[in-house]
Parts: C-alpha cells; structure tokens; sequence
C-alpha cells in the first residue's frame, strides 16, 4: 500500500485513493492517474492482490497507460502475489503493443508464473520476445 507518509489520510481514506488509482489504470484514463503519481501516489503501489497500476494496465491493453507509468519509473518486473508479471499478463490478454513496450523498458521475459516466455509460446506471441541469449 502507500506506506506510512500517506498525506495524514487515514487507513481507510488510504485505501480509497489506492482503489481510484487502481481502476483509472484499469480503464486507461491516463491523465487522471498520472496526477495521481504527480501528486505523492507512489509508481508502483500495490492493491491487496498485489498488483501495481502498471500491472492492470498492461492486462487490460493500455499502451499510453503503460508508457506513462514507466516514464514515471514503473517498474516493469514487479509480479504481483499470484507471481505475475506485467509482461505475462499483456501476452495473455494479446496486447502486443504493451507487451513491445514492456520488452523495450526492459521486462524480464522468463521472470514469474508462467513467464511470458511460456505464455507468448501457448498463446502463438513468440514473435514479440527475443530468443535467449
């Protein structure tokens, strides 16, 4: 969560712009959300399931989104508590632009359960990922 230098806002107050923040990266709503960061909200805060915004908004398919976020020093291989990355959950959800993205700021593509080595394979992205090294 937000952590103990929260603004003065209480646990529960805490929660609710955690929860805001959280659906603007679900939905894409760029703008909003990185006035959230500008305004104290830490890049990669954690919902109770241990995703990040840059998380939800990778699966859900936004590319300005996710392109803000990392601008804003996103880190693109933080897995949330199911141990999923960033990268695993846009090649399972097909947003190959974000996955391109993700890949370019330097995502880990053998990082988390399944990685997004084995989801690119089962779900015909391999394409996006370079070979091992």
């Amino acid at each position: 969560m937000i952590g103990e230098n929260s603004g003065g806002l209480t646990a529960e107050q805490t929660d609710r712009v955690v929860n805001i923040a959280m659906d603007l990266a679900r939905e894409g709503r760029t703008d909003e959300l990185t006035e959230f960061v500008r305004h104290g909200l830490p890049v990669d805060v954690m919902d109770a399931g241990g995703n990040t915004l840059l998380m939800l908004a990778s699966y859900h398919g936004h590319a300005d989104t996710v392109r803000a976020l990392l601008a804003l020093g996103a880190d693109p291989d933080l897995r949330n508590a199911r141990d999923q990355s960033p990268l695993a959950g846009a090649l399972f959800k097909g947003a190959d632009e974000v996955a391109v993205i993700l890949r370019e700021a330097g995502a880990d593509p053998d990082a988390g359960t399944p990685t997004a080595r084995a989801a690119a394979s089962l779900f015909g992205r391999r394409h996006l990922l370079p070979d091992r090294s």
